[in-house]
């Protein structure tokens, strides 16, 4: 478990590297009528964004060439958290955008992809229903526990603001 710290320094650190524990990301996509769902998907980290691997059969492949803004989320395992209601997750706000099957930067993620996962890639890597797609985060959210959140934002998602504007009030 990452250490807890209320000094942003820290708080950043933990937050850029939480999402190393996972291999899959939890994503909210919506229909052309607005309807959200939620999916997950095996991902890929390089250079601050995320890429993921898509198969046409699943409706968020559709969605996102639909409307490229989705959410993306890593949420701390139940069994591993001091609290059920304070589960440490990462939120993104993200742009997808998808990357073009004939391109150099398709074969150098997918490659990496192989790297990742293993041989399974390669047998998906040559079906045409599969799209890739890089999740740029634009703004984001880290919850590190009680009263301890923190939006996330910047070009480089580098910088971080403690949210404590409201706070926890009794009735």
């Amino acid at each position: 478990m990452a250490k807890r710290s209320s000094d942003l320094e820290d708080v950043s650190q933990d937050y850029r590297i939480f999402p190393e524990e996972f291999e899959s990301l939890l994503m909210a996509t919506s229909n052309s009528y607005g309807l959200p769902e939620a999916s997950y998907a095996a991902y890929l980290e390089e250079e601050g964004d995320y890429y993921v691997y898509l198969s046409e059969l699943a409706r968020h492949t559709g969605y996102l060439q639909a409307n490229p803004k989705c959410s993306v989320m890593f949420i701390e395992n139940e069994q591993d958290a001091s609290h059920l209601f304070a589960r440490r997750r990462l939120t993104y706000q993200c742009e997808a955008n998808e990357i073009d099957r004939d391109s150099a930067r398709f074969d150098s993620i997918l490659d990496a992809f192989e790297g990742k996962f293993g041989e399974f890639i390669k047998m998906l890597r040559n079906m045409d229903d599969f799209h890739l797609f890089r999740l740029k985060p634009f703004c984001g959210r880290y919850v590190s526990g009680f009263a301890q959140a923190y939006e996330i934002g910047g070009e480089q998602m580098e910088t971080i603001k403690h949210r404590n504007e409201k706070g926890h009030r009794p009735k």
